[in-house]
């Protein structure tokens, strides 16, 4: 038997995917739709088939070769993958340190880096960087990710947090779970949410017709996203609304913010995966900033805080718009805001005043092209 893999966050930890094989994917191989689930190469796939790590239908597949249908269930445990290689040093990785002391260092990421290693990119990621200017992350957490506890798209810039010991690691993974670190982000959407402040409480998993993008999906976990629109554009949009918004995280799931927005019918200006690449607003990537970052030291159990200004390229499109026609301004604290309207609205308390997907026996499952 192989090594496998170690424990990684709450969200990834001994989870299992268990998935009903899509009509996109009828006929593929098994280790290439492994590969596609858990974002690994086709060896290491053919390696967690091989150790059992498989099952289709309730049986222990034996070969990656054999084809699968659709309507199959097919469960795959990541924890058959090999341990990674050990990621190396590389002190031509690009980014920011915002802050640094002997438990954490905060980064403020640029777009287009990938946090760590995985299939497609076994190099030149954030976790390569850091080793070359903090080398004592290497034993930190999990071999392939040392010091990540939590990450941003590659197409997302902004902040997130390392551990430097595993002191650290344990605290901001359980904080992570607790819902005790404040992840505040900056955004541009299509058109104007019918409420200024909200709510998007709808389960995300993967997409049942396609697994390689996520979506609202009655099975998937439960995601919670507060929003606050901070103005509204209209100047070159080619007519169209486009809505500045304050997002805050109350989960970390794949691709949430992306995924609740499109769901509701405000897709990311940028994001070609979920419908939000439109050639009014031309944009490389995503329109999405992780701004704020807070949590409480590991060690010193001080409250940490942490702003990164939005990119020049995320600044240069807002210019290209011009001046709001309506604006909320930006000096007002969301969450308060955000709390204060909730618990002030009738039955808040069961959802009722949330912004909601629609139901996924109602097609939320297409709400998506995160």
């Amino acid at each position: 038997m192989t090594d496998r893999v170690g424990a990684g966050t709450p969200d990834e930890r001994d989870e299992v995917f268990h998935e009903v094989v899509p009509a996109a994917l009828a006929g593929e191989r098994l280790d290439r739709v492994v590969s596609l689930l858990t974002a690994a190469s086709r060896a290491e796939a053919a390696v967690l088939v091989a150790e059992g790590g498989a099952v289709v239908d309730g049986v222990v597949a034996t070969s990656g070769k054999v084809r699968l249908q659709e309507g199959q269930v097919l469960d795959v445990d990541p924890a058959f993958l090999p341990r990674p290689t050990p990621p190396a040093a590389d002190p031509s990785v690009e980014f920011g340190v915002v802050y640094a002391d002997d438990q954490v260092v905060v980064v403020d990421k640029p777009a287009g880096l990938v946090v760590h290693p995985g299939a497609g990119h076994p190099t030149g990621t954030l976790v390569n960087g850091l080793l070359a200017r903090f080398p004592d992350i290497a034993e930190v957490g999990q071999a392939g990710r040392p010091g990540i506890v939590h990450r941003l798209d590659v197409g997302t810039s902004g902040l997130l947090v390392v551990a430097r010991t595993a002191l650290a690691y344990d605290q901001l993974v359980t904080a992570l779970a607790r819902r005790d670190v404040g992840r505040r982000y900056r955004t541009l959407v299509w058109g104007r949410p019918a409420n200024p402040i909200g709510v998007i409480d709808a389960p995300v998993g993967r997409d049942h017709r396609d697994p390689m993008k996520m979506a609202v999906v009655v099975d998937g976990k439960s995601a919670r996203t507060r929003y606050r629109t901070l103005a509204v554009y209209r100047g070159d949009t080619g007519g169209a609304e486009v809505s500045e918004l304050d997002c805050r995280l109350e989960t970390g799931r794949t691709h949430q913010i992306r995924v609740h927005l499109a769901a509701i019918g405000h897709p990311v200006v940028g994001d070609g995966v979920y419908g939000g690449a439109r050639s009014a607003i031309p944009v490389e990537r995503p329109f999405l900033h992780a701004a704020t970052l807070e949590f409480r030291h590991p060690s010193t159990g001080a409250t940490m805080r942490f702003d990164a200004p939005m990119p020049d390229d995320l600044r240069a499109v807002l210019a290209r718009l011009g001046d709001p026609e309506v604006s909320e301004g930006d000096d007002v604290d969301t969450e308060s805001a955000i709390e204060s309207a909730i618990e002030s609205a009738p039955g808040a308390e069961h959802g009722s005043d949330h912004e909601s997907a629609p139901g996924p026996g109602l097609g939320a499952a297409d709400g998506r092209e995160f």
